[in-house]
């Protein structure tokens, strides 16, 4: 297969990046600087990322981010060029970056005293104070689409007795990511002195299994370096490593560190290959390299050692762990892991997914949706197709195949970069309409991972009209995204678009015409007068002063307050809305039923009692007092309750109880 070079794939991103910040009217170097986090974050590389822009005397800053368990904090900085060809990465620019981005750090505290609340930039100041205070180290990002030509990266450096690294994501990292069609760069662990092993070829395939044991502190050590890029190849594993710490295996690292081999199942891992060790027959004795590792069983284990290592200032002398690596050639990958994982867990049943393209739902939409052609707008242009980006790089892959500009002139008249989108966009679009901006919010790797889960849980049926209706969101999305941008949501936008979306969604109990968008190429006039009469309440409940809404809208709490926004769809959009809801929603119609009759089970008096004892004791918001005293107006007199509100009235219920309401209250 032909792939694009370095110079087309560097004119690709650079038009890109330019057709990215002239549909949102932004900042070309912030476009690109949220295309390479979107990226990385996707990889695993970086998590919890904000993009936000100061430049001052010595500083500058594009964002920054921090590790789910807040021991590391990123701060990153950018250099975009419309010309990147023409001109080197120096190390002299190279170095000057880093320091402007560190001197960020150092005044931070006096940049955002100059600053009101309201502004990105004291949120920035703040989202980075806040992130500092629990971290162990320091990473400093320099992203940029020139070619670099510094031999080395700056040796180490300290911030108040933090260790500061420097990463450099510059064109030619770039390209090898974006066209290598994986997650990410294979992980590469080197074992010195070689760690010893017991190495069997299993008969009748290729794969051979060693079996070893590793240093706990070892393996510690690699997922600081690596994190949840160790465990993508397998979704559950991933989850359960997010930072959550097992007070068993803790326990026992603790206080009995020299039984924990014996207690600890261990580890199961892959890799796509292995340097061995031999003796003087051929035997292998010892693993000198890996590559392409990945921990697809004992994501929990690892993550523990982690927190030991890092929080509890463990340095774990004396733990054990040991591991069954299995080499998996790479054509065998994605048939073999999740086997491996499933089989290899024997305390707990595992329902696997894993992050890989070849799973068969990306590979079947991928395939229908290249046979569907979208209709010019005004019906004067060709059709155009929307182009599902199922391995990454391979638009730019299949560009590469036509060598005349008028041939990938024509392919581009086809299949325009505009209407590319990727696993993470789907899974964004998807999980919005089913109401879940909260997962959304936590970045494209968490939400990913989640859309994944619920996907195996429960397969749609994949055909052409499940992806013209996928696509009609994405449209949808990008319409309100507009939308929040007009109302000047600045860095938080992504957040109020995603929050302002589910609850358009829900409001309108998933009736919107999904397949009239995808016919029409874009939303009615209807739903954006109602996207912008909603997305102002959204934005004053999502930004909050005090609150980082980059934070605030990672919480189900934030979810439950946008949805208790009292707002009805206006009668133009209700006038345009299906008779049944459109698929993909979360609750299924008997929950809906069952949750209405749960609610009609209690009698109105009661509802109005809670409201009562709500404002008398000022135990609970006079939005949950509103939503009792609604729910009883809506019983008594028989008006019909949307699901939504259903839902609203019976977790205020819920909570009452919890605080103290009870029958003696009626």
């Amino acid at each position: 297969m032909a792939e694009a070079s370095l110079a087309d794939y560097a004119r690709t991103l650079t038009n890109e990046i330019q057709t990215r910040a002239e549909a949102d009217d932004g900042s070309i170097p912030k476009t690109f600087t949220r295309y390479v986090l979107e990226i990385l974050e996707e990889g695993g590389f970086v998590s919890n990322t904000t993009v936000a822009y100061h430049d001052g005397p010595g500083v500058m800053i594009f964002g920054y981010g921090y590790s789910d368990d807040g021991t590391v904090l990123d701060l990153y900085t950018t250099d975009f060029s419309l010309t990147p060809t023409v001109d080197k990465l120096t190390k002299t620019i190279m170095d000057r970056q880093y320091r402007r981005l560190l001197a960020f750090l150092r005044k931070a505290d006096s940049i955002q005293d100059h600053f009101d609340p309201t502004t990105e930039i004291h949120q920035l100041c703040e989202g980075v104070g806040k992130a500092l205070v629990g971290a162990t180290r320091i990473r400093l990002f320099l992203l940029s689409n020139y070619e670099s030509s510094a031999r080395s990266m700056p040796g180490p450096q300290e911030f108040d007795g933090l260790p500061v690294e420097h990463h450099l994501w510059d064109l030619g990292r770039l390209y090898r990511h974006e066209t290598s069609g994986t997650g990410g760069e294979p992980i590469v662990v080197e074992f010195d002195p070689p760690l010893p092993c017991l190495s069997v070829q299993s008969d009748g395939s290729d794969l051979s299994v060693a079996l070893a044991v590793v240093p706990g502190r070892r393996l510690a050590e690699l997922y600081e370096e690596h994190r949840t890029r160790l465990l993508e190849l397998n979704v559950r594993a991933f989850l359960q490593a997010r930072g959550k710490v097992n007070g068993g295996i803790r326990k026992t690292l603790r206080e009995e560190p020299g039984l924990f081999l014996a207690y600890n199942n261990g580890i199961t891992a892959t890799a796509l290959e292995a340097e061995f060790e031999e003796d003087a027959n051929g035997n292998r004795t010892g693993i000198r390299r890996l590559i392409g590792l990945q921990i697809v069983n004992g994501g929990q284990t690892t993550a523990t050692l982690h927190h030991v290592l890092t929080r509890d200032k463990n340095d774990l002398s004396g733990v054990s762990v040991q591991m069954k690596l299995t080499l998996v050639p790479a054509g065998q990958l994605m048939e073999m892991v999740p086997r491996i994982s499933e089989y290899s867990n024997t305390q707990n049943k595992v329902t696997l997914v894993d992050f890989s393209s070849n799973d068969k739902f990306h590979v079947d939409f991928e395939r229908i949706s290249r046979t569907l052609w979208a209709p010019s707008v005004d019906g004067s242009g060709p059709d155009t197709r929307w182009w599902y980006e199922r391995a990454r790089g391979s638009y730019a892959v299949e560009e590469a195949k036509y060598e005349t500009p008028a041939a990938k002139k024509k392919f581009k008249l086809a299949n325009p970069t505009a209407k590319r989108f990727t696993k993470s966009d789907l899974a964004k679009y998807v999980n919005l309409w089913n109401s879940l901006p909260y997962w959304v919010a936590r970045g494209a790797q968490k939400n990913f991972a989640e859309f994944q889960m619920r996907v195996k849980e429960t397969p749609p049926i994949v055909d052409a009209e499940y992806c013209r209706r996928v696509i009609a969101m994405g449209i949808l999305f990008k319409e309100v995204d507009k939308v929040a941008k007009a109302h000047g949501a600045g860095s938080q936008k992504a957040v109020v678009t995603a929050y302002t979306m589910a609850r358009l969604c829900e409001a309108t109990e998933r009736r919107i015409d999904l397949d009239r968008i995808w016919r029409e190429q874009t939303v009615s006039a209807a739903v954006v007068q109602a996207v912008d009469d909603l997305c102002s309440q959204v934005k004053d409940t999502v930004i909050q002063e005090g609150r980082l809404a980059t934070e605030w809208g990672k919480n189900p709490q934030c979810w439950e307050d946008v949805r208790a926004i009292d707002w009805q769809v206006p009668d133009e959009l209700a006038a345009e809305l299906l008779d049944r809801p459109v698929g993909f929603a979360v609750d299924t119609q008997e929950e809906d039923e069952e949750h209405l009759a749960r609610l009609q089970e209690i009698p109105p008096a009661e509802w109005h009692a809670l409201a009562d004892w709500a404002r008398e004791t000022r135990r609970m918001e006079l939005k949950e007092q509103q939503a009792a005293t609604a729910a009883a107006n809506k019983l008594e007199t028989g008006a019909e309750i949307a699901p939504y509100q259903v839902r609203q009235a019976l977790a205020v219920y819920e909570k009452a109880v919890e605080l103290g309401f009870g029958p003696e209250d009626r």
